[in-house]
């Protein structure tokens, strides 16, 4: 049987190549419809999602305990483990195959499973069981020290010896499409002596991948890079909501907290770690060489295109703002994963990990507000006339990301978010 990540592989579902989600693809979702709203899980194939409990329930996919695919989250199947991942992953992909009848000539069976996209409500695809933001990219890390440290001491000195990271909130990572209100907080910008309480007036977005963890390790124990690589079960995108005026106030002594915790946006398809294989690459250069535990010994990082693209309130069409890849990540997935757990800390099934923001060298290639505006000095021109050096009310963000093959290309879909006025 040939490999799901085949190139020459078609489905019998007519796929546009410029579409996020070919027979190569097969990321996991959880969706519901008018005509069943019990949330359950699905794969996006084309136009279309393949509701994967129709499939169980008519043992044309055995994973184990019936019912894996019949609940609101990804988190029972992601728990049976990486051999049943790519094992299913498999038996989905021949169902699709456009030469294999079994489904293909089954109308009755199709008619069941086979939702359009356009008819599916799209769900938070696993329970997230903690959350926790890195601060990874090289780039990004430099600029915002220029921009409150100066170039000669933009990154602090831990920086290049390990991921750094904060512990955010799972209660309220979203799903694409959910409104983001503006959130209050204390601000005393530096020019008054006492602070106020009342709405952000810099709402940023953070431009970052998310690590979905698949299998839990133990509390005490490390990680190997093996043990680390296929703990994780696939990526999606993620936008980390930056209140920028709250957390330059309250981040003393111990960083980020409400300035980060009132939103977190996630892309509704998880699109697995074996489908990104033939994307893989190595990162940039580590200088100097990490210790010993974070060491990897193969490429980690993957070439991910990345775009934004910002709505002003009131405009018709969005504009792009940025354009960059994950593959300029300085510290890997695999890496944070390993350094996380490095201390004894147990990792979780549905553990989530935000890369950090994720920039480039080029100008257009920044992953936040903060620096394509240059904290405020550089607004951002866009269609219609109007600027922006932070997000306003109404106005909508989309993110989008794929990978580039050789006649088709593995996507993400978009995470969407609008900003509605704070109460």
């Amino acid at each position: 049987m040939p490999h799901p990540n085949d190139p020459s592989l078609r489905s019998f579902i007519n796929n546009d190549p410029a579409s996020d989600f070919p027979i190569q693809n097969l990321p996991y979702g959880v969706f519901s419809t008018a005509a069943n709203p019990t949330p359950r899980v699905g794969v996006a194939i084309g136009d279309y999602v393949l509701d994967l409990w129709e499939l169980e329930q008519d043992s044309r996919l055995d994973v184990g305990p019936l019912g894996v695919f019949s609940g609101p989250s990804l988190n029972p199947f992601m728990a049976l483990g990486p051999k049943v991942w790519a094992k299913t992953r498999a038996r989905i992909s021949e169902l699709l195959r456009a030469d294999h009848p079994e489904l293909r000539d089954n109308e009755e069976l199709r008619k069941q499973a086979l939702v359009p996209m356009r008819d599916a409500r799209l769900h938070l695809p696993f329970a997230v069981s903690g959350y926790t933001d890195f601060y990874s990219s090289k780039e990004h890390a430099t600029n915002v020290g220029v921009m409150f440290r100066g170039k000669d001491n933009a990154l602090q000195p831990n920086w290049l010896h390990m991921p750094i990271a904060y512990n955010g909130r799972a209660s309220t990572v979203v799903v694409s499409g959910t409104k983001v209100k503006r959130p209050r907080g204390q601000l005393k910008p530096p020019n008054v002596d006492v602070p106020s309480f009342g709405p952000c007036k810099r709402l940023d977005f953070e431009l970052e991948m998310g690590v979905v963890v698949g299998q839990p390790s133990p509390m005490g124990g490390m990680l190997s890079e093996q043990q680390a690589e296929e703990m994780i079960f696939g990526f999606v995108l993620l936008n980390d909501w930056s209140a920028r005026d709250i957390q330059q106030w309250e981040y003393v002594p111990l960083g980020p907290f409400l300035a980060k915790a009132f939103a977190t946006s996630i892309s509704p398809w998880v699109v697995t770690r074996e489908a990104l294989e033939p994307f893989r690459l190595n990162g940039p250069e580590q200088e100097p060489v990490p210790l010993d535990y974070l060491r990897q010994g193969k490429p980690q990082n993957y070439d991910v295109e990345l775009d934004v693209s910002l709505r002003a309130a009131g405009a018709n069409a969005p504009a792009s703002i940025s354009r960059t890849n994950f593959k300029y990540m300085y510290w890997s997935s695999v890496q944070q994963l390993m350094h996380h757990a490095s201390s004894g800390c147990a990792m979780n099934v549905g553990d989530l990990l935000g890369s950090g923001t994720i920039s480039g060298p080029a100008k257009n290639q920044r992953g936040s507000l903060l620096e394509i505006s240059w904290n405020g000095t550089e607004p951002v021109e866009l269609p219609g006339g109007a600027k922006r050096s932070f997000l306003e009310d109404g106005d909508s963000l989309v993110m989008r990301g794929w990978c580039q093959g050789n006649g088709y290309r593995v996507g993400f879909g978009e995470v969407e978010g609008t900003i509605l006025a704070a109460e």
